[in-house]
């Protein structure tokens, strides 16, 4: 069986799911406002692999156009909200910027990613993922989502591939 890293070498496009990935999946209602935690390592780490080339997209079944112009901040392409069917937006992706399954990881944590984790050259979830997810894929991180589970799987492709620590990392 293949070690999960050499999977790595051929990253080029990291797709997220927001809550229970980049979120812990607590959710809080204020006066009828919705509030969500985004970890900022998680964040530095993402900005920085867009910094170094690489594609970085979200799709979510959340509509919080907060978190999406959060996240596009931070460098992601295309933040796809209220996406029933991540498959379908997945392929779209694929098909509109010609990326092919190799070149994707996919984090997820959750019974509606599967469908993409199955597909993807690169599938993780956070140590705090459903039963169903974990037993899919390549990767389970040590990290609980919203608490640098991110991180961890960018930090890993961008060591594998070189391009982690460069002079350009001192900088967000």
């Amino acid at each position: 069986m293949t070690s999960y890293k050499e999977r790595l070498k051929n990253i080029t496009t990291i797709i997220l799911d927001v809550d229970g990935v980049l979120t812990s999946g607590e959710v809080y209602f204020t006066n009828g406002d919705v509030m969500r935690a985004l970890f900022s390592k998680d964040g530095y780490a993402l900005q920085y692999a867009v910094k170094k080339g690489f594609n970085f997209f979200v799709i979510t079944g959340g509509s919080s156009q907060q978190i999406k112009d959060s996240l596009e901040w931070l460098g992601a392409s295309e933040v796809f909200l209220g996406s029933s069917k991540k498959s379908e937006v997945y392929k779209k992706l694929k098909e509109k910027y010609s990326i092919s399954n190799s070149e994707v990881a996919y984090m997820g944590d959750d019974i509606p990613d599967i469908p993409v984790l199955k597909e993807v050259g690169f599938s993780a979830c956070p140590q705090d993922a459903a039963v169903e997810v974990k037993q899919m894929v390549h990767y389970q991180s040590p990290i609980n989502g919203g608490r640098g589970c991110v991180r961890d799987i960018v930090e890993q492709i961008m060591r594998v591939q070189g391009k982690w620590m460069n002079e350009d990392a001192f900088e967000w």
